[in-house]
């Protein structure tokens, strides 16, 4: 089995030593994904705002290893605020309303930069 990882650049991946995206024949992780570019800027202000950039990661992440929001079957949604999963959810459904990949969202006390308000994995399986 051939294993594909793809990192972008960003202020993270090096440093901490782990890939962005990696798939493994069928299948495919995409790591948390937040609203950071790839300068270490915090992009959004609401979680809602934050969630729809960090999808957009997401959806890039797939993509440069040949997979698609289509093949996800799972996600992780963490907020640090889940009183506001409303805006959250809502946009996640943007993304995955005609997919309804299975899913939690849990609250988390922070991230690395407390300007961060949202995470978001996904599970990717391709058929063949």
């Amino acid at each position: 089995m051939d294993r594909l990882g793809s990192d972008p650049p960003g202020p993270y991946e090096g440093s901490v030593g782990y890939s962005r995206v990696v798939r493994a024949g069928q299948h495919v992780w995409v790591a948390g994904c937040t609203s950071v570019d790839e300068h270490g800027v915090v992009l959004g202000v609401t979680p809602g705002e934050q969630m729809a950039i960090a999808l957009q990661a997401v959806v890039a992440a797939l993509e440069r290893v040949g997979a698609s929001a289509h093949d996800v079957v799972r996600t992780r949604m963490f907020t640090t605020d889940i009183s506001r999963s409303g805006e959250i959810g809502r946009a996640h459904g943007e993304v995955f309303g005609d997919v309804r990949p299975v899913t939690a969202m849990y609250e988390v006390s922070g991230f690395i930069d407390p300007r961060m308000l949202v995470e978001v994995e996904a599970d990717a399986f391709l058929e063949q």
